[in-house]
């Protein structure tokens, strides 16, 4: 079997620098869980926008890894809010490439809501399951931020649709499932927490004094550091909110913002970048600030080292990856209590936790960290032993890995059982024509023998075990009440399985084999005719009944199956199912029993107009053991029976 999965992050590739306004957390979780799937023996095709000429349509980004552009739109960069129009071309593109290269993937992992859009149109066409990671949630976002939420309005009710499409959904921290079941009504065993992770290769404790002096930082300042995109939800304003106030407090302190569309930003880096700046001169604290704008990945490190706490206050934030990375270059961390940083932060321990857009909380909790060197020193090692302990990425893909097997395991099953629906179908077909094809005389037979006895004044038994039970008095109540036609006079149809008292006592006192019999002794007359459902013709208490009808010369019409057993021998017209499985007899069963209905009624009662009908049913019918029956028309088309001397 293929282990080839479809990764689409329509966004946010692995390959573009981070830090700007739509580079962050998604392009990493992307390229790194590629990689670790790869390791583990997976081939990962990433499909992404298409957002720079320069780029070729495939790029081989690690073994096993491949990023492959699609064309959605102009190829150039476009703001993540304004690429939802194409998507319908995205999934053209990438339908194209798929079925151009004859790919075959056994599960596509969405990344994102338009993505997942894309995901739920290509299982339409390919058949192919596919899980998702929302990343962010869109009823989340307009909590907060309302008439600013720049996404298109219709994002939520498509999430929505998603939610319930998706084979599975990977929630990134216990908030962000308890969101997707209150506000998406998720089906709960459809959602699994799974965390965002690091990677120890690449960030891990390190010497301060080495890292401040790689980076031109002062060996003595008390520094604190704010990593990541540029966006407002991020928090960066309370940061800088935060540092007047430790001023104030006779705490001074280096705030270093890493972060932007530029390497060496200007105020014209970005609306974002300009706002902050602008904040920060108008706070008094700008020579306190450091804005280095975006650096390579390879530098975040130092950055996280040189700092003594990483700050991090999003008023959202379904996980955070750069708290990881900071507690496991062992600084600790001060984050708002939401999302996955509550989640990631064990508050007391490998830093604190506090309110967003608090900057007075966030001055109070900066002070009591930057006063304790020892408290200090003791939550960083508790940072970075927590952090190695439950959120690298190689735990998060051995997870994922396991996710991904539970979806195809119940798509295999599903794919097993839908054949297994279909070979029934095609097996009741098969039983149903050669039924046709072999029963017509004799079903017509069994119904003029009826027609007959009930012509005359006779009635019918019915009996049978088990299910067949169960048609027996499906056959009497039809008759009794009605089939097709809406006026007419009841027939006289008895079900011998009706009376549960007969049946417990007689069976109780006499043993079962009799309790059929005794009641065809009972209500059996010369002319009568006896019915048995049976799907072997084997059943002793059947036998017997038709043994007793035998003697007092009921006319016997068995239903039958599995070449009739030994009920073929007692029965004067014998219906014989062509067929050994009790599944597909009795469901010719009920089929005969519907056609002989039919074909009684349409002999007894066709052939009188309406008005007739309606007339004669007010008339008593013939006395039936001592009581006249009259039947009335009723409401809508049932009758109400009154019985009387």
């Amino acid at each position: 079997m293929s282990n080839k999965i479809a990764f689409i992050s329509e966004h946010a590739s692995p390959l573009a620098l981070l830090g700007g306004t739509d580079s962050g957390g998604q392009n990493v979780y992307v390229g790194e869980l590629a990689i670790q799937l790869a390791d583990l023996g997976f081939e990962i095709d990433i499909y992404t926008r298409w957002d720079n000429p320069d780029k070729t349509k495939i790029v081989a980004y690690q073994a096993g890894v491949r990023v492959i552009h699609v064309e959605a739109g102009p190829i150039e960069e476009i703001a993540k809010e304004e690429i939802f129009c194409y998507m319908d071309e995205f999934t053209a593109d990438m339908l194209g490439f798929i079925n151009d290269e004859g790919l075959v993937y056994q599960l596509i992992h969405a990344n994102f809501w338009m993505s997942g859009l894309v995901a739920a149109n290509l299982k339409k066409v390919l058949n192919v399951p596919f899980v998702i990671t929302f990343h962010a949630l869109g009823h989340i976002r307009k909590l907060h931020q309302k008439e600013q939420d720049k996404f298109p309005p219709q994002r939520v009710a498509i999430e929505e649709e998603i939610v319930q499409c998706a084979d599975h959904i990977i929630a990134e921290c216990p908030q962000d499932k308890k969101d997707l079941l209150r506000y998406y009504h998720a089906e709960e065993e459809k959602v699994t927490v799974i965390p965002c992770g690091f990677n120890p290769q690449e960030f891990f404790p390190m010497y301060k004094e080495l890292s401040r002096q790689l980076l031109h930082l002062d060996k003595t300042e008390k520094v604190i550091l704010q990593l990541g995109r540029m966006v407002p939800r991020k928090g960066i304003d309370n940061v800088i909110r935060a540092v007047p106030l430790l001023k104030k407090a006779g705490i001074n302190v280096r705030l270093v913002i890493v972060g932007g569309e530029e390497q060496l930003p200007g105020f014209s880096d970005g609306e974002e970048m300009t706002r902050l700046k602008e904040l920060a001169e108008i706070l008094g604290v700008m020579e306190q600030v450091t804005f280095t704008g975006r650096k390579d990945r390879k530098e975040l490190k130092y950055y996280y080292a040189a700092a003594d706490l990483f700050i991090t206050t999003p008023w959202y934030e379904p996980f955070g990856i750069t708290p990881l990375e900071a507690m496991a270059c062992g600084t600790p961390v001060i984050g708002s209590r939401v999302g996955g940083i509550k989640y990631s932060i064990v508050d007391g321990k490998t830093g604190l936790l506090v309110s967003p857009n608090n900057p007075e909380m966030l001055a109070d909790r900066i002070k009591l960290l930057l006063s304790n060197d020892k408290l200090l020193a003791v939550m960083g090692e508790n940072a970075a032993r927590h952090v190695l302990d439950n959120f690298t990425w190689e735990k998060v893909a051995k997870s994922i890995k396991s996710l991904y097997e539970r979806v195809l395991k119940e798509k295999t099953r599903n794919v097993e059982e839908q054949v297994k629906i279909a070979a029934a179908f095609e097996d009741a077909i098969t039983t149903f024509r050669q039924s046709a094809l072999s029963l017509s005389s004799v079903i017509l037979e069994a119904a003029e023998a009826m027609i007959d006895a009930l012509k005359n004044g006779h009635k019918i038994l019915v009996c049978g075990n088990g299910g067949s039970a169960a048609e027996s008095q499906h056959f009497a109540a039809e008759l009794v009440g009605r089939f097709e036609i809406p006026y007419r006079n009841a027939l006289p149809v008895i079900s011998l399985t009706a009376d549960t008292a007969v049946l417990t006592a007689w069976s109780n006192d006499f043993g079962y084999e009799e309790v059929f019999s005794r009641q065809v002794q009972a209500f059996g007359k010369k002319g009568d005719v006896l019915l048995c459902l049976s799907t072997s013709g084997a059943s002793q208490n059947l036998i017997s009944a038709m043994k007793a009808a035998t003697a007092l010369e009921l006319t016997c019409i068995n239903l039958l199956g599995k070449g009739g057993g030994e009920a073929v021998h007692h029965g004067n017209i014998n219906i014989v199912v062509p067929s050994s499985s009790s599944q597909r007899i009795q469901e010719v069963h009920l089929h005969l029993v519907h056609l002989l209905c039919g074909l009684i009624e349409s002999r007894l009662f066709h052939e009188k107009p309406l008005k007739q009908v309606q007339q004669e049913v007010f008339f008593p019918l013939k006395v039936l053991n001592g009581f006249t029956r009259v039947f009335e028309p009723g409401v809508k088309g049932r009758g109400i029976r009154k019985y009387g001397s």
